[in-house]
């Protein structure tokens, strides 16, 4: 394994981060500081408990959630098609790098800056609600699984478009409200029993669950079954990266 080729990725991809600092950190920062002052500050004190507990301390693990996936996927995806795009793909399949490597560089910085992401909207909360978290291991444990899958998920979307269009398609059009509809801003048994049962047919509903477990103790699905779905997802998407660079699908186009 070339370390150095991976490092040589990894850096030029965070750096990148550090230069687009306002679109990459601030604006996500920004943008969720927003629904805790909405629906945390405002609203959540006129909102019942859900489990036990505060509203704006409930959807503290979901919102994190929201930024956490859709950033992994922006960061990831973007990482991977610039090049493209640009043509210097054809110096990185030259250059003597294994297919891991590649991955490793792109999807390592884009899980990196996704987890840094979402300790500073952690932290910003804290201004807004008072939350604590019950068991910090399982909190970075699927704060890191959930990184690196949908960083994962994000370079097969960067392999997959052809234009800066579908970049943002997958993101906007079926990420963001499945999230939504996940159980960010409520519990799932708050519906009536049919809905339920769809609900659970959304796998970002196990993510987020998980993730509030590790927060409060609660959750709407079992935390066997929240880590389960979350290695299925993590395998899938390592499967696909597995077929694309042995058929070199898209690759050059």
């Amino acid at each position: 394994m070339n370390i150095y080729a991976i490092r040589a990725i990894y850096l030029f991809e965070m750096a990148r981060t550090w230069r687009t600092l306002l679109q990459s950190i601030v604006s996500p920062v920004i943008s969720t500081s927003l629904y805790f002052v909405v629906f945390g500050s405002a609203i959540g004190s006129h909102m019942a408990a859900i489990d036990g507990v505060s509203y704006g301390a409930f959807i503290v693990p979901g919102l994190v959630m929201l930024s956490l996936l859709t950033q992994s996927i922006s960061n990831a995806s973007f990482g991977i098609y610039f090049p493209k795009f640009v043509g210097t793909i054809y110096e990185i399949l030259s250059a003597p790098v294994s297919p891991f490597e590649i991955v490793a560089g792109y999807v390592g910085a884009a899980a990196s800056k996704s987890i840094i992401l979402g300790a500073i909207i952690l932290v910003t909360a804290r201004l807004f609600v008072s939350f604590q978290i019950a068991h910090p291991l399982w909190m970075l444990t699927f704060l890191l699984l959930t990184a690196l899958t949908f960083s994962l998920f994000g370079f097969i979307i960067g392999i997959w478009a052809d234009n800066f269009e579908k970049l943002q398609l997958v993101p906007l059009l079926i990420v963001t409200p499945l999230t939504f509809l996940g159980g960010s801003f409520y519990s799932i048994h708050m519906l009536p029993p049919f809905w339920q049962k769809v609900t659970l047919f959304n796998p970002v509903v196990y993510l987020i669950s998980g993730f509030r477990w590790s927060f409060y103790g609660v959750s709407d699905v079992s935390l066997g079954v929240s880590v389960g779905m979350t290695l299925v997802f993590l395998s899938v998407c390592l499967a696909l990266v597995w077929w694309i660079f042995r058929s070199g699908y898209r690759l050059k186009a």
